[in-house]
């Protein structure tokens, strides 16, 4: 069975930002491009359709509390989020699932992700689980050296589970294994996941920069950014749980005492002046756990933050309205 790269999301708000819906990717003109890629590979059968597979169009769902209207003033952007300008951002919607091969989405996932950066344009993923960065980490082998930003309370290091190599557990070591990935820097570690001693070894092997939550909260978000070198190329990924279960609570895995709303936020727009961020995914949100939609809400405002920190740093060719 042949399927397309992606498919429209389900009614409602189908697309984030009241974008336009594009689905035809051989003829893409954005600046931006929204992905959906609610499904990663499982460790178990009754974890194929989860409930973070409906987080893309939950985020979508929210997208009027996200942003109450595009020309308004946004004060975390210090202005309107496009910046008065002609940005194109568009929604491409969802990486579908094929019941009759379910490994493919990973390889429409990737192709998708090729034909967003060959157009020029930023891709920004909803997941999904962890797992959903493979398959775009992949796809950024031509933008290299890549400096990767992890925010999670996992080092996400497994080389496997249940004998699944890119499952949600092991992101982070495949990433590793792929040269054009370089400095890993790993903000918000906390708790316990997955990660065993020998998995903690091989993340540090690497030379993965591991940073506690606890040693931001102590140190500031801005001393950890100084640690991140200047001008490179960073993708960053997102995983819902690295912020504390007080700002992100519709998540799997909760765990006290991480990240806050302003330390990442900040991160994104320290990223953006210090050198070139590529794209960025947000996972791990499991939206029938939410409360109030705010899981969701904290996502889109993250991603504003991103394309609002990213076309007042003259990262796109949009001109003024």
């Amino acid at each position: 069975m042949t399927l397309p790269l992606t498919v429209p999301p389900k009614p409602g708000h189908q697309t984030f930002l009241w974008s336009p819906l594009v689905t035809d990717l051989d003829t893409l003109d954005a600046h931006i491009a929204i992905i959906g890629m609610p499904y990663g590979n499982a460790y178990e059968p009754h974890a194929v359709s989860n409930d973070q597979t409906r987080a893309p169009d939950a985020v979508r769902s929210v997208t009027d509390r996200v942003c109450r209207s595009l020309e308004r003033y946004d004060f975390d952007v210090g202005g309107p989020i496009y910046a008065d300008r002609a940005l194109k951002v568009v929604d491409i919607g969802n990486v579908p699932f094929d019941i009759h091969d379910q490994r493919s989405h990973f390889g429409r996932a990737e192709a998708t992700v090729r034909k967003v950066l060959k157009a020029g344009a930023m891709p920004i993923t909803i997941g999904g689980d962890h797992g959903i960065p493979i398959p775009i980490f992949r796809a950024l082998d031509g933008e290299g050296p890549v400096t990767l930003i992890q925010v999670d309370v996992h080092i996400d290091w497994r080389e496997h589970v249940n004998g699944v190599h890119d499952g949600l557990s092991s992101p982070i070591r495949r990433a590793s294994e792929m040269a054009h990935i370089d400095q890993i820097f790993q903000i918000g570690i906390r708790a316990q996941g997955s990660a065993r001693s020998e998995e903690v070894a091989a993340a540090r092997a690497y030379g993965a920069n591991i940073i506690p939550a606890f040693e931001v909260h102590d140190a500031g978000i801005d001393t950890i950014i100084d640690r991140i070198p200047d001008g490179g190329r960073y993708y960053i990924t997102i995983d819902a749980d690295g912020l504390d279960p007080s700002v992100m609570p519709a998540v799997e895995g909760p765990a006290p005492g991480g990240l806050l709303f302003h330390q990442v936020r900040k991160l994104i727009h320290g990223l953006v002046r210090k050198g070139r961020v590529l794209g960025m995914d947000i996972v791990e949100i499991t939206p029938s756990t939410d409360v109030n939609n705010i899981t969701s809400i904290v996502a889109g405002r993250l991603i504003v933050n991103l394309i609002g920190a990213a076309v007042r740093a003259d990262y796109f060719d949009a001109p003024p309205v």
